[in-house]
């Protein structure tokens, strides 16, 4: 398979993409190279076009190795084990992200000129480039596009090696390719026109786009500051659960912390209890890997809260992402605001954690007079809750991905320190994240057995 150029390459892809057309669909290309090819997917899906511009976070003393990646809006991904394994100081972390920040506004800005980027939440993000090499990048992007809110994430290119999407399971909820060659050495290889593609073309590229449907871009806009709503997704590893909003609850603002803190509580009819999303650095109560175990245990009758832990303005000094105390007490903060809500009296409670957020959950579990019946950590790290492990009382369920070494072992010199009932599970064969297929339905079944048995029992005093 050739393609004559990226255009020839966008109009060929653009055929096989039919399945994700829908007035909620939303095309972001990959500057440079990915930006023409988006163009032709926008016009066949009738959908705005936009640009997702990305920065890896690069080592201070190793640039080339990635501690995670920014988008616009604020949007960060971390990866907590390069972060921890290389010591990087907040304050290091810090000048490395204002440093990218600086060379991502002026790329976008390079790009859209005034307008501004278009919103995601809720809707269908189709991440768009000219092809697959490693993958980095790709992943990056749809990783970002799920922490801006878009409710499914879609990777679509025109080739890709032969077996890309076990390579990237987890990056998106599908998948669309025209070609996978055995044979693969470059992306350029399968262009017979593979000339750079320059900052004026994908500028020309997005306004022909809004040129040809100057109204759609406002009718996105305006149909992102509605809410969550929107058609169910199907596809890939968790598709049914990844992404998915609070359902059957509403949104709220906790009045802590000055202006407040974003939440979502969603409480099914007879719910036993309610619990607790504690997120992991860098992430926010729109982590795709929490909203898709949260929506997991609605399933399961419980009632889900997932909320901010900082504030924005908090959020930016990274010194309190890390800061166990903080983020505890902030915690038993929210746990009390929602035990004096209408509709979580009577009801149990328990933490999930993830990472740095199963931290704060035991921190303050350890309280004396900690409200919680029952805690999950996913690939915690109990080890930041220190000398409190001894105080925890509630039944504490840790689950770690087998191929997670450090962290699984950190989990169990954690479990000797912790007095009350415990259990260790282990997901074979699963990274830090939870990416590979079916790690993070395991881990959904786990949590959802160990609440339903732990909060079904909890004294209705709570």
């Amino acid at each position: 398979m050739i393609f004559r150029d990226r255009e020839d390459a966008g109009r060929q892809l653009a055929a096989r993409c039919g399945r994700v057309a829908g007035p909620r669909t939303v095309v972001l290309g990959l500057p440079r190279g990915g930006v023409p090819v988006a163009e032709k997917v926008a016009d066949a899906l009738d959908a705005p076009l936009d640009v997702c511009v990305v920065r890896k976070l690069g080592l201070p003393v190793q640039p080339e190795l990635g501690m995670g990646a920014i988008g616009e809006g604020g949007t960060r991904v971390l990866n907590d084990d390069v972060i921890t394994g290389a010591r990087v100081s907040g304050r290091s972390l810090e000048q490395v992200e204002q440093r990218e920040r600086a060379v991502l506004r002026e790329r976008a800005r390079r790009y859209r000129g005034t307008r501004p980027p278009l919103p995601l939440g809720g809707r269908t993000a189709v991440v768009v480039d000219d092809g697959i090499a490693t993958g980095s990048t790709a992943r990056a992007a749809c990783r970002i596009a799920r922490e801006r809110g878009a409710r499914r994430v879609v990777l679509a290119v025109p080739v890709a090696p032969a077996g890309w999407t076990d390579r990237l399971a987890g990056a998106a909820d599908d998948f669309v390719s025209v070609a996978t060659p055995w044979d693969f050495g470059a992306i350029g290889q399968f262009y017979d026109d593979f000339t750079q593609t320059s900052d004026a073309e994908v500028s020309a590229c997005l306004r022909r786009v809004a040129e040809r449907a100057p109204r759609r871009d406002d009718d996105v806009r305006a149909a992102g500051e509605s809410g969550w709503e929107g058609t169910e997704h199907r596809g890939g590893p968790a598709a049914e659960h990844w992404g998915r909003p609070a359902a059957e609850g509403r949104h709220v603002r906790i009045p802590v912390a000055g202006p407040g803190l974003a939440g979502e509580l969603g409480i099914p009819a007879d719910a036993p209890g309610i619990v607790v999303f504690a997120h992991g650095s860098g992430s926010s109560r729109l982590s795709p890997r929490n909203r898709g175990v949260a929506a997991a245990l609605r399933d399961a009758g419980l009632g889900t809260f997932l909320f901010d832990l900082l504030t924005d303005e908090e959020a930016r000094d990274r010194a309190n992402v890390f800061d166990t105390a903080l983020l505890g007490r902030r915690l038993t903060q929210v746990t009390e605001w929602l035990c004096a809500q209408p509709e979580a009296r009577d009801r149990g409670v328990g933490y999930f954690g993830a990472s740095t957020g199963a931290a704060a959950a035991l921190w303050a579990a350890a309280e004396p007079d900690a409200r919680v019946a029952a805690i999950v950590s996913r690939g915690g790290r109990p080890d930041l809750a220190g000398p409190r492990l001894p105080y925890v009382r509630p039944p504490t369920l840790l689950v770690v991905g087998g191929s997670d070494p450090q962290v699984l072992e950190l989990n169990r010199r954690a479990r000797r320190e912790l007095r009350c009932e415990s259990r260790l599970e282990v997901v074979p064969g699963a990274t830090h994240l939870f990416e590979e297929p079916g790690a993070l339905e395991k881990v959904s079944e786990l949590a959802a057995g160990w609440f339903t048995r732990h909060l079904a029992r909890t004294p209705q005093h709570l």
